[in-house]
């Protein structure tokens, strides 16, 4: 039912593959929770269909670096013209890579999930704004190279942000131990400075570690009660799907995450995602696995569009849809996306 409405206007950004089908989920999951809870939504839409990877396959070096360029050109935008408008959040879908990086090093990006484990969480922060997976490509005959950057200030940037969201998580105690996951060795000592130097103007202590350190104590010890990993990009990365199978017990596929921005012009954009990617191979088939959108989008109706409780009852919902057997083949079910989504909305609309 409609309670007094209040307009609430959410980003929406979509990529190629699964892109256009998950963008339809995201927004009549936004549209039924809306007229549940009595808050009309309306959607800002970037006008643009970003490439994935799949679909720049087949064309030669110099058309992908424009259109990778292209796509990060107007997704940057898009970012600052929503911030500019005081709009709060943006879903977006899997879009390529080397586009996205481009975005999230101009905009100083830090990715956040939160991974609840049995008597322990893990506040995993991901540093996207500098590292080997920002910089350009420069290319010359049969070799191309790839410089990237480390600097104090936006280190400190990070520290800075991560400390004040474990304050956030946990405001009684704070994070019991917080580790940094970096090839600091390849730095010359650098980094290991400016870690020190923030960790004490922030009044914590940082455990500076090597990634392969840090995965053997992880293996070893687990985690420990509230724990915080500040990860350079390409560990954390390469490591998110690991911590979610080994301490959250659930499959990137069901997962989103959010992703803050540094940069003072779009301090206050929250962009959520879905951890999965585009999923070009099972493109148009209606098989894809809708429930990292619908999380997202009770995550983004309860935060930013004031539907107190939608993020619970949209996990009652899937709780409820699983003990069904309702699931998309990824998960071995055998619903298309259409049916699990009628499903879980179902559920959310009978609970109120």
């Amino acid at each position: 039912m409609w309670g007094s409405a209040v307009d609430s206007v959410v980003g929406l950004a979509v990529g190629r593959g699964t892109g256009p089908e998950l963008a339809r989920v995201f927004e009549r999951t936004l549209d039924t929770l809306g007229e549940v809870w009595g808050t009309r939504f309306s959607v800002s839409r970037s006008p643009r269909l970003y490439h994935s990877y799949f679909s720049l396959k087949g064309l030669g070096p110099e058309q992908i670096r424009e259109s990778t360029e292209g796509d990060a050109a107007q997704y940057e935008q898009f970012c600052r013209t929503q911030a500019s408008a005081g709009i709060q959040a943006v879903f977006r879908t899997a879009i390529n890579a080397q586009s996205l990086y481009l975005v999230r090093q101009r905009l100083r990006a830090v990715k956040v999930d939160v991974i609840e484990s049995t008597g322990a969480t893990l506040l995993l922060v991901r540093d996207e704004a500098q590292g080997f997976y920002t910089g350009e490509n420069t290319h010359s005959p049969g070799a191309v190279s790839r410089t990237t950057e480390f600097s104090r200030d936006i280190t400190d940037e990070v520290i800075a942000f991560a400390v004040d969201r474990a304050r956030r998580q946990w405001p009684d105690t704070g994070a019991d131990q917080i580790v940094m996951a970096y090839k600091f060795h390849l730095l010359d000592g650098a980094l290991g400075e400016w870690v020190a130097e923030s960790a004490a103007r922030h009044g914590v202590d940082i455990a500076l570690a090597q990634p392969d350190t840090v995965n053997r104590n992880l293996i070893e010890r687990g985690l420990s009660p509230r724990m915080m990993i500040i990860g350079g990009n390409e560990w954390a990365d390469v490591m998110h799907p690991f911590l979610l199978d080994r301490f959250g017990r659930e499959r990137q596929e069901n997962r989103f995450t959010e992703n803050a921005h540094l940069d003072p012009a779009v301090r206050g954009l929250l962009e959520y995602q879905t951890v999965h990617g585009s999923a070009d191979d099972i493109e148009g088939r209606d098989i894809v696995n809708p429930v990292a959108t619908v999380r997202a989008t009770a995550a983004i109706a309860e935060r930013h569009g004031g539907c107190a409780g939608a993020i619970g009852a949209m996990e009652d919902a899937i709780t409820a849809t699983v003990a069904q057997g309702v699931s998309t083949p990824d998960l071995g079910g055998a619903d298309s996306t259409t049916s699990v989504l009628d499903a879980l909305l179902k559920c959310v609309e009978s609970a109120r």
